[in-house]
């Protein structure tokens, strides 16, 4: 008798993938290879870290002299120097703000690449790719803020509050990093291509960034800009690093602000941080999976 045998074939079960791990996974990797890729541009990270050492030494040296800061007599050599340890938060924050300009051309790129159609077809979190991307170009601030920072000892600025309340001031600055670059996220889903997203990264970033306490003091501004510039987070955030770094903070001391966000510019970061991700994080994934179906 022929005997018949029966081979017993097993189907492998597919498993459940936890979300928020596999998310946080996918978006390390992400992040790992798109800080990688920027290491092999030299010259885009050259130009990135160059730029605000110009703005530094411009405004040090050229605009410094010109600009009058409470404590100091106008003109002095002391006012030029208090001008410095004025000048280097709002460089800061000027820099990291820069930071959505990063994200909305590299995502503008990845789009006209397909690069975000391969992302689509690969078995990973729908967020991930954004979460990742939006990570990375935060980090990326660490390298220049150490350039920066190099810069600013070198130029006469100093931390005079504790090295406990300037890595507080770091970590608010990386937080803002973060949060502009879901902005910079989203408009770079929603332009055509990268010569679009060179100028829409860039158009609303200056009016935030010069329109602020960032190089001259708030009081000095008319009316309605003034009004606008209190209320400005890059001005919240740069008054609250010159507190936590020590350093003038373009108010006589014990003189008020006059406004809650400058009365507490360091809830009033957070709070503004807190809202700008709530929103733009949402409607950046929303942008990104209608985008990557087309």
């Amino acid at each position: 008798m022929s005997q018949v045998k029966t081979l017993s074939t097993s189907v492998p079960i597919a498993m459940s993938r936890p979300l928020l791990g596999w998310t946080v996974h996918d978006s390390i990797v992400i992040a790992r290879s798109t800080i990688l890729a920027s290491f092999r541009i030299p010259e885009a990270l050259f130009f990135q870290l160059i730029q605000p050492v110009i703005f530094v030494l411009l405004f040090a040296y050229v605009f410094g002299g010109a600009i009058p800061i409470p404590g100091a007599d106008p003109g002095s050599a002391a006012d030029s120097s208090l001008y410095r340890q004025y000048l280097m938060p709002g460089i800061f924050g000027q820099t990291v703000a820069f930071a959505a300009a990063a994200s909305t051309v590299g995502l503008a790129e990845a789009m006209q690449k397909g690069i975000i159609d391969r992302y689509k077809a690969l078995p990973m979190s729908q967020s991930a790719a954004l979460i990742g991307n939006t990570l990375a170009n935060a980090l990326r601030q660490i390298l220049v803020l150490t350039v920066l920072s190099i810069t600013g000892y070198i130029v006469g600025w100093r931390i005079s509050d504790g090295i406990l309340n300037a890595i507080y001031a770091y970590l608010l600055l990386l937080l803002f990093a973060y949060t502009v670059t879901w902005v910079g996220a989203f408009v770079g889903l929603s332009v055509p291509n990268t010569e679009t997203a060179n100028t829409a990264g860039l158009i609303w970033i200056f009016p935030l960034t010069f329109l602020s306490n960032a190089f001259v003091p708030i009081d000095s501004l008319p009316g309605v800009l003034k009004v606008f510039a209190a209320y400005n987070p890059v001005s919240s955030l740069v008054l609250a690093t010159r507190e936590l770094f020590g350093n003038p903070t373009g108010y006589a001391p014990g003189a008020d602000p006059g406004f809650w966000s400058l009365q507490y510019p360091i809830a009033y970061t957070i709070i503004s941080c807190t809202v700008v991700i709530a929103i733009s994080a949402p409607l950046a994934i929303r942008k990104y999976r209608s985008v990557s179906r087309r």
